[in-house]
């Protein structure tokens, strides 16, 4: 069974940096993709990045994009979330998602295993 470990939320002033690690384990799939989705406080789980298998297709959302960098280490089965320039409206706890196959999706419907989820706050 494929299990997914998220690290690095924390606290953090307007402005500042935190990069998110996932760490696939178990019985994973022979390829996969990943997605990083957060919900906040009242609203919807969103998608936030994805990156497929080989790392040569990447996408963010609009509110992200030029913000945040999603990158993996198929060696280690760990993918990372680099986010810089924090906005407060980025508080959230963030999940990582992964699926068999080596297209990612935007919509988390099409996701088959999940992390617990890393809280991430940013202070104004």
């Amino acid at each position: 069974q494929v299990q997914l470990a998220e690290s690095g939320g924390g606290l953090v002033q307007a402005g500042g940096s935190l990069r998110l690690s996932c760490t696939v384990s178990g019985r994973t799939f022979s390829t996969y993709t990943m997605g990083w989705f957060r919900r906040a406080p009242g609203k919807v789980r969103e998608f936030v990045a994805g990156v497929n298998w080989s790392s040569d297709i990447i996408g963010y959302a609009d509110s992200v994009k030029g913000r945040f960098t999603i990158s993996r280490d198929t060696a280690k089965n760990t993918v990372y979330l680099q986010m810089n320039s924090l906005k407060p409206e980025d508080t959230a706890v963030y999940y990582c998602a992964a699926r068999g196959g080596t297209i990612y999706y935007r919509r988390d419907s099409e996701y088959d295993v999940w992390g617990q989820g890393t809280q991430v706050t940013v202070s104004s």
